[in-house]
């Protein structure tokens, strides 16, 4: 396997990284008025995340930065198309990350649920955006022969890509709910748990039908497996949640969310960039990788940096895995 291939599995495997950490991030945002009844309650699932949702937003910066050292053609062409959704995506996680912050530094109820609107909102938004950036990329894009966008800022919204945006944000709140029935107690994890097995199987109907569309338009007989499996450990992850196996259901559903990664990015593989117009115009690997040193570089910083990342994060969660009630919440918090 060359290089740019190698790093054309990186990227889809920060994708995953990314969609699964940041996914039950937002989830969790989604399902802060729905969950949260009481501001105990609310302060509980914004603990849950507080630990962690810095760092999981990291994921989207290194996918980026590693789209543009060993795909910058990749990178121009993707970014300079979809630079509104980019820019609102950008702005919802200042926002979200400035309510984190500031959500506490006021002790009334206005100030609280002014800084809850923007969560709630920035959670909403940002999945829909990173689902349409990302259907793009696998559906393709109006490129010219010289791989530049015809026609306006908006021909990014196209059913399929809109379709992305919508299997995103499903994919968020179940994984969302998923993660507070594991992480929660008391009230709080009883309703995300009734949550996950009431929609649940309405909530993986977006991604089936990306998934379907993906395969049948693009697809390669072999991606046929990585599909079934998302299916499969979708539903025996809803089937886990059924008798309480919170773990298990996470762990499941992460696993269906790597088919789905799979299978995208093995539709989208030899191209990284489809023309909707001519696919003789599409950009391939091979035409926007970096130079072969560019990659062997960009491959040894990688090497050494990654583990140290890995390790502190996987760190970070092992050290805030126990479970958050109501009761672990100060009075100061609780007032």
């Amino acid at each position: 396997m060359d290089l740019p291939t190698v790093w054309f599995c990186v990227i889809a495997l920060l994708w995953l990284g990314y969609l699964f950490l940041e996914g039950f991030d937002f989830g969790v945002g989604m399902l802060l008025p729905v969950l949260g009844r009481r501001e105990t309650e609310r302060r509980v699932l914004i603990n849950t995340i507080g630990p962690v949702w810095d760092g999981n937003e990291v994921w989207l910066i290194v996918a980026g930065g590693a789209m543009f050292a060993s795909f910058p053609g990749w990178y121009a062409g993707l970014f300079s198309t979809a630079y509104l959704p980019l820019t609102l995506l950008l702005l919802v996680l200042i926002g979200r990350g400035v309510a984190f912050e500031y959500r506490g530094k006021v002790d009334t109820d206005r100030w609280r649920r002014a800084w809850d609107a923007v969560i709630v909102i920035a959670s909403w938004v940002a999945p829909l955006m990173v689902g349409l950036v990302l259907s793009a990329t696998v559906f393709g894009l109006p490129l010219d022969a010289n791989g530049d966008r015809v026609g306006g800022p908006l021909v990014i919204l196209t059913l399929p890509n809109l379709l992305g945006s919508l299997a995103v944000v499903a994919f968020s709140l179940l994984h969302g709910a998923a993660f507070l029935a594991l992480k929660t107690e008391g009230g709080v994890r009883e309703r995300a748990h009734r949550f996950a097995l009431l929609l649940g199987v309405p909530l993986l109907l977006p991604v089936v039908g990306l998934l379907l569309v993906a395969q049948l338009r693009e697809g390669a007989a072999w991606t046929w497996i990585p599909l079934v499996i998302a299916l499969l450990t979708g539903l025996a992850a809803l089937a886990r949640q059924a008798v309480g196996r919170d773990g298990q259901a996470f762990v499941l559903q992460g696993v269906a969310l790597a088919g789905v990664v799979v299978t995208l990015f093995g539709a989208l593989w030899p191209n990284v960039l489809p023309s909707t117009i001519d696919p003789a115009w599409s950009l391939s690997i091979a035409e926007t990788a970096s130079s072969p040193y560019t990659l062997t570089v960009v491959t040894w910083v990688a090497a050494f940096g990654t583990p140290a990342v890995l390790v502190y994060q996987g760190w970070t969660y092992w050290v805030f895995r126990k479970r958050i009630g109501t009761k672990h919440i100060p009075p100061v918090h609780a007032a």
